[in-house]
């Protein structure tokens, strides 16, 4: 089924639901593969796109027909997993179509919080924000209208309910990691790699609970200057710090590397010089940071994202209770898109029934003036008055009844069947 401009909108994608960590993180996009990606799905027949991608999530809002742009988006993903068994569905395996009012609402859960491992996570706002801009060139009106109240949204879940109160984020779980493992934080030290808003935020809370923030260490110099400037640690390169696994009592990871920046060949020799003092190390980034062998090492705890969120998601119990008041907005908000969205093809598919109807009409009034030839040009005039009034009484409630439904979100449906029952091509 096809929407009022041609295309009906899809979301296709991968998340913390369907698809492991392992999986999610060969599925994530830089910024910079964001215009490609696209572009790629465009040429496949999108005429419009977004790509979100996060640690919890990778997804295609499309506005597109079912075939082949679902495909494009598939195959795309499937070159970035290991060569899979022949009985293998490839990337297919670990995703999920959307389409239409549902793909409305599935942005607006995300938006909203409610879609995440996190239950009312904030950050996800600012990544949908991120992922729009990122994709401002390729995603065409219908799409930017999707992100825009998108983020309207999120602002009224934030704002009417309390889904987002307390702390409850993998940077908030990581302190309570650490807190476990050393007991009174105050004191120690913390070596951070990356210097973006999620080590920010987990520097800040670590720095809150007395941890010394030693060193902060990133390829934007400036940035990391002024965040250890503000926690009152020191800037230094990414290869200078590898020595200081030797000294640091947490570590944590969030750069936006595509492959791990942590091995076991920097730092195992540098790590075997503790001589048993515990290092705790967080692992923020998607993809990870950090090998997992190196949390097989003497007195080493290494937590990943997914470890992290499951923790603060135990914190969110609380917020439970806030699910219904949230949905609500969801709902109301999805049937304002969607009666927007189903009212962009009443006017030109009026405008096209009424044009195909009229011919009708002159042709038969031609046919039937050929053989009324005795009448005066006063009374042919007079018919074809009567031809048009007629024509306007029986188009007039089929039309009125084309705008309250569109009026009210269901146009979509009552489209299709104007299109079905007058043999009216949907535009391309």
């Amino acid at each position: 089924m096809t929407g009022p401009l041609g295309a009906g909108i899809k979301v296709v994608g991968v998340n913390h639901r369907t698809a492991p960590l392992d999986v999610r993180e060969r599925f994530a996009h830089g910024a910079h593969e964001v215009p490609a990606a696209l572009a790629r799905i465009m040429a496949a027949g999108a005429s419009g796109g977004v790509l979100l991608s996060t640690c919890n999530r990778t997804e295609f809002y499309l506005l597109a027909e079912d075939e082949p742009a679902l495909d494009a988006v598939w195959s795309l993903l499937g070159e970035r997993l290991p060569a899979p068994p022949a009985a293998s569905g490839g990337a297919r395996e670990y995703g999920y179509v959307a389409r239409d009012r549902d793909a409305v609402r599935h942005l607006y859960r995300v938006s909203a919080g409610l879609d995440s491992m996190i239950l009312g996570e904030s950050q996800i706002q600012g990544q949908v924000r991120e992922a729009w801009e990122a994709s401002r060139a390729q995603a065409g009106p219908v799409l930017h209208r999707l992100f825009q109240t998108a983020l309207h949204v999120g602002s009224r879940v934030r704002t009417e309910t309390g889904l987002g109160m307390g702390t409850a984020s993998a940077a908030s779980a990581g302190v309570a990691v650490a807190g476990k493992i050393f007991g009174d934080l105050a004191g120690r030290s913390a070596l951070i790699l990356g210097a973006g808003d999620m080590a920010e935020l987990a520097a800040t809370c670590l720095a809150a609970e007395g941890v010394q923030i030693t060193l902060v260490a990133n390829r934007t110099q400036e940035r990391a200057r002024a965040i250890a400037e503000r926690l009152g640690g020191r800037a230094v390169s990414l290869e200078e710090a590898w020595a200081h696994f030797a000294t640091a009592d947490i570590v944590l990871c969030s750069t936006a590397a595509p492959h791990a920046v942590v091995t076991w060949e920097r730092v195992g020799p540098v790590i075997a010089a503790r001589r048993g003092r515990p290092l705790c190390i967080l692992d923020l980034a998607v993809p990870r940071d950090v090998e997992p062998a190196v949390g097989q090492l003497e007195n080493v705890f290494l937590y990943d994202v997914d470890d992290l969120q499951t923790v603060a998601a135990q914190a969110t119990a609380r917020r439970r209770d806030e699910i219904p008041a949230a949905e609500r907005i969801v709902d109301e908000e999805t049937d304002l898109f969607w009666a927007w969205y189903g009212g962009l093809g009443v006017v030109p598919a009026i405008k096209e029934f009424r044009a195909r109807v009229d011919a009708l009409r002159v042709t038969e009034l031609e046919r039937a003036l050929r053989q009324l030839e005795h009448l005066s040009p006063e009374d042919r005039a007079r018919v074809e008055q009567f031809s048009q009034a007629l024509l306007n009484k029986f188009l007039h409630q089929p039309t009125v009844a084309l705008r309250e439904a569109a009026e009210a979100g269901h146009g979509y449906g009552l489209l299709e069947a104007l299109r079905r029952l007058f043999g009216m091509e949907p535009p391309a």
